[in-house]
């Protein structure tokens, strides 16, 4: 068990948590420490914080609700931690990789500086970056225990607008907004003065629209 809780008074016999970690040279995160893009092993897998909330309810201890995402097999988990509560830190190392096409679920990508090297990960790790994740696009992959296992995106992509109802006369940045396809396929919520051929930046995070991409 990778989460160590403190339940109330520790006895004479019971170590300290961050003291076990720190004789055992493992690097630890207290709860506060657990920020998105966070790394930390859960029962024994790593995972990546996605998003955190603080809770305090009246005559309840504090706790902080974490999502986050097994980056083993990409499902996301949503658990409630103490503020007691310790973790060790995912030993998480990063290589440059350029993503090379989809086939399936399957989706291959190469060393960036060795094109000879590929590997090939699952739709199903990766989730929702496979919206956002075209030929040629360079990122870091994730490795753990010296496997890669992941990839993390850029947090902001330029994408060309393939597909958008047409615009109206009039619309302006404050109006309202519609459903448009970017090159990859996936659908997007953009202004409605945006139309088809325009190039927009998104944040990969949420999904979301950011602005008309610098044509320079």
């Amino acid at each position: 068990m990778s989460s160590i809780r403190d339940e109330g008074s520790q006895e004479a016999f019971d170590p300290d948590p961050m003291e076990h970690l720190a004789h055992n040279n493992i690097m630890s995160i207290v709860v506060n420490q657990l920020k998105p893009k966070t790394f930390f092993i859960y029962e024994d897998q790593p995972y990546v914080v996605v998003e955190t909330h603080h809770l305090k309810m009246q005559q309840r201890r504090p706790t902080v609700q974490t999502k986050m995402r097994n980056l083993l097999n990409g499902k996301i988990l949503e658990r409630n931690f103490a503020q007691s509560d310790v973790f060790e830190e995912a030993d998480i190392e990063r290589q440059k990789v350029k993503f090379l096409y989809a086939h399936r679920d399957e989706f291959w990508f190469t060393e960036e500086k060795n094109a000879g090297n590929r590997l090939q990960l699952k739709e199903e790790i990766l989730g929702d970056q496979t919206k956002f994740l075209k030929a040629g696009t360079v990122l870091d992959a994730i490795l753990f225990n010296g496997k890669v296992i992941n990839v993390e995106l850029p947090v902001k992509m330029d994408f060309k607008i393939v597909e958008a109802p047409p615009s109206i006369k009039g619309n302006t940045a404050q109006g309202g907004v519609k459903q448009a396809k970017i090159e990859t396929g996936a659908m997007i919520n953009v202004p409605l003065f945006i139309e088809q051929d325009d190039v927009i930046t998104i944040n990969t995070e949420n999904g979301e629209y950011v602005g008309r991409a610098d044509k320079n």
